[in-house]
C-alpha cells in the first residue's frame, strides 16, 4: 500500500481534468467531486445525467457539460448528518502513476476549497494516510518529469 497524504493531486483523465486538488477523508464512506447543473435526461428513450465539474471561479473550469448513461442513485449522508439523493458515476482516477476505477458522488461543494473528496471506499486496501504528509503523489509525479 501507498502512503498518501492528507491532501495530493491527481488526474482524471475521462473528466479532463489533470493535476487537481483532492483531500483525503477518512471520516467520508464515499468520494465526491464539486459539480452544478446537475439534472436527469431522457434521450432517445435512455436516461442519462448531465451536470458541470467545478465552477467558474476554479482555474480549471471549462463549462463543459458531461453526459453520462452509466450512472447510480444512492443515498449519501453528507458532512451535516443528512442524508441527501446523488448520482454516483464511475470514471478513472490516476494517482501515484497508477490508474484506478473510482466512483464519485457528485456533490455541490462549492463551499468547500477543494474540489475532489476521496473517502474510505476508494482508499482502503490502496493507501495508507499520513495525516502530517500532503502532495505526496505530485511531488514523485513532479521528479518523474525533472528526471
Amino acid at each position: 500500500m501507498k502512503i498518501i497524504g492528507r491532501i495530493d493531486k491527481a488526474d482524471f483523465p475521462e473528466l479532463n481534468l489533470l493535476d487537481i486538488d483532492i483531500k483525503v477523508d477518512t471520516g467520508a464512506y464515499t468520494s465526491s467531486i464539486h459539480c452544478h447543473d446537475v439534472q436527469e435526461i431522457e434521450l432517445d428513450g435512455e436516461k442519462f445525467i448531465e451536470f458541470k465539474l467545478l465552477d467558474p471561479s476554479h482555474t480549471q473550469y471549462n463549462s463543459k457539460i458531461f453526459k453520462v448513461k452509466n450512472y447510480e442513485v444512492k443515498s449519501v449522508k453528507s458532512s451535516f448528518g443528512a442524508v441527501e439523493q446523488r448520482f454516483i458515476v464511475n470514471t478513472k482516477i490516476v494517482i501515484f502513476g497508477k490508474e484506478y476505477s473510482i466512483k464519485l458522488s457528485l456533490s455541490e461543494r462549492s463551499d468547500m476549497r477543494i474540489p475532489i473528496l476521496l473517502g474510505r471506499r476508494f482508499l482502503n486496501k490502496k493507501f495508507i494516510v499520513d495525516t502530517s504528509s500532503k502532495n505526496l503523489s505530485f511531488k514523485l509525479k513532479s521528479e518523474k518529469k525533472n528526471t
